[in-house]
Order: structure tokens, then C-alpha cells, then sequence
């Protein structure tokens, strides 16, 4: 036993020799761990695995680190067929201890055969599926997959339980008792399989005709004697008035016995096997509907993301050549050069410049695009913003607020030095009650031109606007 401080070996001692910790109490616990470990040993060894399931479990809550203790848990869980709880003790194992570890072997066992993996993953399905027809009460279907997920695997005591259970819940007690029987033979004290067990044989034990007591009695005889011969007859026989009479009764009773049993033996053996074969081909089909089913739902999930791709396509190319477009935006750039180098004619160009979209990227624009732009806003941008300005003077001392806001801010757009116009700007919104905008205008004229009349004066009135704002 190590030390759980400084990983040294412990001595009799209630202390560390090593490093002085109290290890008085992690002995104990490292004991009852290991006295569980034992016992759930001794309880494997005479198959008492549910028994040996809570031992392990017990050793492990006192300590984790037991590996012995988690590789056995695995292994019996391996053999009730709980095949993936069994490799999570194990790769648990191997995570705790890397090296030396027989784990490793266990593990190996499994994952290195394809088959047996295939085989694992398939007994899992069908038990869902199986616990799945039971909850919509397709109990017949239920036991052809339980059937299925037997012949995988053989072992897997909860397939077994179910499996019985349905056998109960039909009333078919010594198929029951088979299937419990044979979870016996795997676990000997599981406590499911020990209540459905006395619950068959109680059945099957008011099932059986009580025996009978045997009365002896001696019939009434009568003696004669014929010639030298002595006749003993019962007085209960009496001789046949009509012999042929008699025969004729005896084989029509004899028919009607043999019709008798046909009907309440060969039929019902027919139907019933009719039946299976019908349920079996009911199971084959769902299960191919199963898998039509799923490619269907794969196909319609290619169909839905190639539509998806298709809209993202059509919204681009839309983007391209639609309303607002690049392809457009090329157009109005190329009428705007036109109209400046023919006629140098201000109107004109600054109307297809407008229609321009101003949040368009002109990242994504080409280089002779963005060349183009920003030299005609270079040659004809201060004409345009102080003929704009200008305009929306107008409108201003008219007390068109509107206007002049689009106005203005067309020329501080063109024009972005023009002082006089992002300073009326920001008196238009705020004559025009937008008080917000009006703030974050002033802001921008005392950021831009700082210690000028028109900064100080915006000041006062960014100052006056925020006070109404908060009041």
C-alpha cells in the first residue's frame, strides 16, 4: 500500500514514515475496498454475478483507483452481455493505468474483431427496438427482435428477462420458465430473475390436476358355468340387443372424435404457424421499411441543402445584377465620367453618382472601379458639396428641415472638410426634433474641428440637447 500524499510505501504505522501524513483512516478505507473486492471475487466464482455486481461496485465507491476491482466489474458484466458497460470499466481502467494493464487484452478482444463490434452494435439496436415495439404494445414483433438480439447473443440476461416477461404477460408459463432458466444459468441470485421465476411456477403449479385418491372396489361380478368352462361376467355388462346398430354407433362416435381432434388439434397448430410465418414476414418488412425510411429522410436532407445552396447562389447572382447591384452601381459610375468629361455638366453627373449605393463595399468592388470613384469624388466633390450646401441653406431658412437634412448631408458626403455643412446639418436635426442624430452630429463637428467658432458653438448646443434628452 502507497501513501495517497507522497506515493511512498506505508509501514504498520498509523503515519507516513515518508512524509508524516495521518493515513490511520486511508487504510481503512483501502481495506473495506479490498474486503469488498473479495467478496464479490467469491461471488463470481459461484456465478452470483448480480451479487458480485454490487460488491465491485461497493469496493469501488471506497476506492476508484482499484483497478483489479474495475477490471473484474467489467469482465462480469461481459458475461450477463452488458458488452458496452463492460468496455466503459475497462477503457476507465486503462485511462487509470496505462501500462501493465490487462485492460488492454480485454479491450483488444473486442474492438479487434469487426464481427464481434458489428455484433454488439446490432444486439443493442434491435433490444431498443425490441423495448420500443413493447411500448407501443407490438408485443409479437417485440419477441422476434428479442429472438434476434439472442441469437447474437446468448448471454445478455435483460433480453432473457424481457423475453419472459412477454412469455408471462401471454400466459405462456413453461416458455417463461425456459428463458428464466437459462438467466439462471448465467446469474444464479439475480433478484428480477428469481421474482419472475416464482411467479411461472406459481402459475404452473395451480395448472397441474390434483392427484387423486385411488379407491379399491370390487365390482358386483356374476359366475355361470357353460359346459365345463366357468364364465365370470360383470352385472354392470349387458349383452348388445343389436349388434350392427352398435357398430354403426361406435364408428360414427370414432368420426366424430377424429373430426373432433382435427379441429381442436391440427388447426389451430396450422393457424398458429401461419400466423408466426405472418408475424416474421411483418418484422423483415418493417425493418425494411426502417431502412427506407432512413435513406428517404438522407435523401431529403441532400435535396433540402442543395436547395439551400441554390438560394444562397440566386441571392448572390441577384446581388450582382439586381436593383441595386454592382453591375447597376458600374453603370451609374461610368453615366457620371460621361456626363463630367462631355458636358462638365455638375447636374447630371451628381445625379447618377447618387444613385450610387451608399452602403455599398467597395472592398468587393474591382481596383479600376474604386480608382474611377474616387477621382471623380476628388475632381467634382467640393463643387458638388457646396452647390448641395448651398441648396440646403435654403431649405433650411425655409424651414424645410427635411430636405435640408438630405441635402446637407449629401455635401458633407461629397465633401467631408465642409465645416458649414455638418454644422448646419446637426441644426437641421435639431430643429427638426431628431435629437439623437443631432448630438452625434455636433459630436462629430467638435471631434474634426476642434477650437473653432463652429465647435464651441456646437458644444453649447450638444450640451443644451442632452439635458432635454435626460430630463
Amino acid at each position: 500500500m502507497f501513501c495517497y500524499n507522497c506515493d511512498c510505501h506505508l509501514s504498520e504505522h498509523d503515519f507516513c514514515t515518508a512524509c508524516g501524513a495521518d493515513v490511520s483512516l486511508y487504510k481503512k478505507i483501502m481495506h473495506v475496498s479490498n474486503m469488498y473486492y473479495n467478496e464479490g471475487l467469491e461471488r463470481a466464482g459461484v456465478r452470483d454475478l448480480s451479487g458480485a455486481i454490487t460488491s465491485l461496485r461497493q469496493s469501488l465507491k471506497f476506492n476508484k483507483n482499484n483497478i483489479e476491482a474495475r477490471n473484474l466489474l467489467g469482465l462480469v458484466y461481459f458475461e450477463t452481455g452488458e458488452v458496452v458497460a463492460a468496455l466503459s470499466e475497462w477503457v476507465i481502467s486503462k485511462n487509470l493505468r496505462p501500462e501493465k494493464n490487462i485492460a488492454d487484452t480485454y479491450i483488444n478482444m473486442v474492438q479487434s474483431n469487426a464481427g464481434r463490434l458489428d455484433s454488439i452494435n446490432q444486439t443493442i439496436k434491435k433490444y431498443n427496438q425490441a423495448l420500443a415495439y413493447c411500448l407501443n404494445d407490438s408485443k409479437d414483433l417485440a419477441v422476434i427482435q428479442l429472438k434476434k438480439v439472442l441469437s447474437l447473443n446468448p448471454r445478455f440476461v435483460r433480453a432473457h428477462q424481457l423475453l419472459a416477461l412477454l412469455y408471462i404477460d401471454n400466459e405462456q408459463w413453461e416458455k417463461a420458465r425456459r428463458e428464466l432458466n437459462k438467466c439462471m444459468d448465467i446469474d444464479r441470485n439475480n433478484t428480477q430473475t428469481l421474482r419472475y421465476l416464482k411467479e411461472v411456477e406459481g402459475m404452473l403449479a395451480t395448472e397441474e390436476p390434483e392427484a387423486g385418491v385411488v379407491k379399491s372396489k370390487k365390482d358386483d361380478i356374476v359366475r355361470y358355468q357353460s359346459d365345463n368352462e366357468v364364465i365370470i361376467q360383470p352385472r354392470s355388462v349387458r349383452e348388445p340387443r343389436n349388434p350392427l346398430l352398435s357398430n354403426l354407433i361406435n364408428v360414427a362416435v370414432g368420426l366424430v372424435i377424429g373430426l373432433a381432434a382435427m379441429y381442436f388439434l391440427v388447426v389451430p397448430a396450422a393457424v398458429k404457424e401461419a400466423e408466426a410465418k405472418a408475424k416474421t414476414e411483418i418484422a423483415e418488412m418493417v425493418e425494411q421499411m426502417d431502412v427506407k425510411t432512413r435513406r428517404v429522410q438522407e435523401l431529403e436532407k441532400q435535396v433540402k441543402a442543395f436547395t439551400d445552396e441554390n438560394q444562397e447562389l440566386s441571392a448572390k447572382l441577384e446581388g450582382y445584377v439586381g436593383k441595386d447591384g454592382t453591375l447597376n452601381n458600374v453603370d451609374y459610375l461610368l453615366n457620371a465620367a460621361k456626363h463630367y468629361l462631355e458636358n462638365q455638366d455638375l447636374e447630371l453627373t451628381a445625379q447618377q453618382l447618387d444613385l450610387i449605393d451608399k452602403d455599398l463595399n467597395q472592398e468587393e468592388t474591382s481596383e479600376s472601379f474604386r480608382s474611377l470613384y474616387d477621382l471623380l469624388l476628388q475632381t467634382i466633390g467640393p463643387d458638388l458639396s457646396k452647390k448641395y450646401y448651398n441648396e440646403g441653406y435654403t431649405a433650411y431658412r425655409n424651414e424645410e428641415f427635411t430636405t435640408a437634412i438630405d441635402l446637407f448631408s449629401k455635401a458633407v458626403y461629397y465633401d467631408a472638410s465642409n465645416v458649414d455643412a455638418l454644422y448646419n446639418l446637426g441644426n437641421a436635426y435639431r430643429r427638426n426634433g431628431d435629437v439623437q442624430p443631432a448630438i452625434d452630429t455636433f459630436d462629430k463637428v467638435i471631434e474634426l474641428f476642434p477650437n473653432t467658432e463652429r465647435a464651441r458653438r456646437s458644444k453649447q448646443y450638444r450640451n443644451t440637447l442632452a439635458e432635454e434628452q435626460n430630463n
